[in-house]
Parts: C-alpha cells; sequence; structure tokens
C-alpha cells in the first residue's frame, strides 16, 4: 500500500474511532488497515493514535497529521474528478441520513432522475428521525429539520418548512373543531411526539410574535416516528403538528383536515450537515446541489 492510501486509510481510522468501522466503510480486511496504519507510524517514527480494547484516539502527532492530510485527500479527489469528461462520471458510494418522511415522499421519487444523470453514483440511504454521528457512522451528509445543536460539523441552511395542525373527520366529528389553542387543554387530544434523541414527550406549540409559546395538550398516545404519528392521527387519536409536504395529499384527499389555521407553530429550519468543508467530495458537491433544487418548493418564501 503506498503512502497516498496510507493516509486515507489512517484518516478514516482516525475520523470513526475504530479501525473495524474504517474496513467496512474503505471496504478492506481490517488486517489491512490496522497493517496501513502500523507501516504509517513506523515510516514516520511517531505514534499517531492510541488504542484500547474500546476506542482509538488521535495522538497530539496524529491530531497534527489528520489536519494535514484532510486537505490533501480533499484535493487528490478533486483532481481525479477535473479530468472526467463530464459531470455524468461522477462516481463513488454516497452515504447519506435523510428524516424518514423525507426519504419517503421527496427523495425516493426523485432518485430515478439523478442516478439517471449520474449512473455510476451509488446512493446508501438511511432514513430515520433520531440524530447520528455522522463521523462515527461514516454518513458523508444529512438532512436535518429543526433547531441544530452545537456541532463540528459543516452547516448549509436551505431555508424553512412550513407547520400545519391537522386532524381527521373522525376526530372532529366526536370533539368538536377547535378554534384556538386555548381551546386544546379542555376537550382535545393530541399524538404525542417522543423527541427520537431525548426521548422528551414534545409541546403542542404555537407561533408567538417573534418567538413561540407552549400549549399544554394532554396525549393517550405518544409515538418517535412520522409514520407512526401520521397513522394515529388518521385513526381519530388526536391532533398533530407536521410539516405540510408531510400531508398535503391527506389534506387534498380529506383525510385530514387543517385546524387553526392562524395558529400555526413557527417554522422549523431545514439544513444540510457533513464534515469538514475541504473533504467535499465531488459526489457530495453533485448531492447537495441536487437536494436543495428538490427541497426548494416545499420550503417558506
Amino acid at each position: 500500500m503506498d503512502r497516498f492510501e496510507q493516509y486515507r486509510v489512517f484518516a478514516q481510522v482516525a475520523e470513526m474511532g475504530s479501525f473495524i468501522k474504517a474496513a467496512n466503510a474503505l471496504e478492506l480486511p481490517r488486517a489491512s488497515v490496522s497493517a496501513a496504519v502500523q507501516q504509517l507510524e513506523t515510516q514516520l517514527g511517531a505514534r499517531l493514535l492510541h488504542r484500547t480494547t474500546r476506542q482509538v484516539r488521535l495522538t497530539a502527532d496524529g491530531a497534527q497529521l489528520l489536519e494535514r492530510v484532510r486537505p490533501l485527500l480533499a484535493d487528490v479527489e478533486d483532481i481525479d474528478q477535473l479530468f472526467q469528461q463530464s459531470q455524468r462520471q461522477v462516481a463513488g458510494r454516497l452515504n447519506v441520513d435523510v428524516p424518514s418522511r423525507i426519504a419517503r415522499r421527496l427523495v425516493a421519487p426523485a432518485l430515478p432522475g439523478l442516478l439517471r444523470r449520474h449512473p455510476r453514483l451509488q446512493l446508501a440511504l438511511g432514513s430515520s428521525d433520531r440524530a447520528i454521528d455522522l463521523i462515527q457512522e461514516g454518513v458523508d451528509c444529512a438532512v436535518r429539520v429543526g433547531a441544530l445543536h452545537d456541532s463540528s460539523l459543516v452547516s448549509r441552511p436551505l431555508g424553512s418548512i412550513a407547520l400545519v395542525n391537522c386532524a381527521s373527520p373522525a376526530y372532529l366529528r366526536e370533539h368538536g373543531l377547535p378554534h384556538a389553542p386555548d381551546e386544546l387543554p379542555k376537550g382535545h387530544w393530541m399524538v404525542g411526539y417522543a423527541s427520537p434523541t431525548t426521548g422528551r414527550e414534545l409541546p403542542w406549540e404555537v407561533a408567538a410574535g417573534d418567538g413561540r409559546r407552549s400549549v399544554a395538550v394532554p396525549s393517550r398516545v405518544v409515538v418517535n416516528n412520522a409514520e407512526s404519528y401520521i397513522a394515529c392521527c388518521l385513526a381519530g387519536l388526536g391532533l398533530i403538528q407536521i410539516p405540510r409536504f408531510d400531508v398535503q395529499d391527506l389534506l387534498e384527499a380529506g383525510e385530514l383536515v387543517e385546524v387553526m389555521p392562524a395558529q400555526r407553530a413557527a417554522p422549523m429550519p431545514v439544513a444540510l450537515l457533513y464534515p469538514h468543508r475541504r473533504q467535499r467530495s465531488r459526489r457530495l458537491a453533485v448531492f447537495l446541489e441536487w437536494f436543495e433544487e428538490l427541497m426548494r418548493r416545499h420550503l417558506e418564501a
């Protein structure tokens, strides 16, 4: 294995904190990954990683080397792409993580067009409603809806998506049509949504001036993913607050009804997250541009 490949292997191990995860991401035997790092350490005359049975951590020399090789690896990939005959030659595997409803309703139906333009691109599409560690799980890019926590990741804000309040016709026949949030604590139910990250049930919110306020609405069922959230609403178990694009077809078909349109919650920001600006590959750049265009018509003006 040449020096450049050793650098590439070292960077993967350092960022994922695991020889096994790096080997899986690089599609190499674990022994080859371990040998490449050992050879690099011998050639440089420096210990780059602290190894224990539970984790792999950078030494001071390893951190310095990683900082230097990141732009080198990115530049080499850019040079490789520079001499391709056309944009259609974008190739390789891209790991992305997208909220489940965005994956099913927006990304999957549009993927054939992307892959026709880039037939050598392979997309590994993870879909969940939980926050993940991009580096630890080998993910190149994630789509996030809602407020972002402080992070070392690069954030590319796309805009905000409108939230609507919905109920099923059956629910409204039984409980009546609410006209204002203050009516909700007595005589109405919401479908509870538990944060997949914290497990805490999220409150019912309404926009208030430049911010938002919470309303205490009881719930009889609590879920932790968007598919179950919508299914419970359709079953008449309570009111929900959800991005409009998620339920637009159900609203148009009359299976759900928007309620209290003047008391919507504040729009939710949408962003693309990825590690290290200098390591943005050509295939990642293609996906970012494609997804931004895909989302544009669903964002608030």
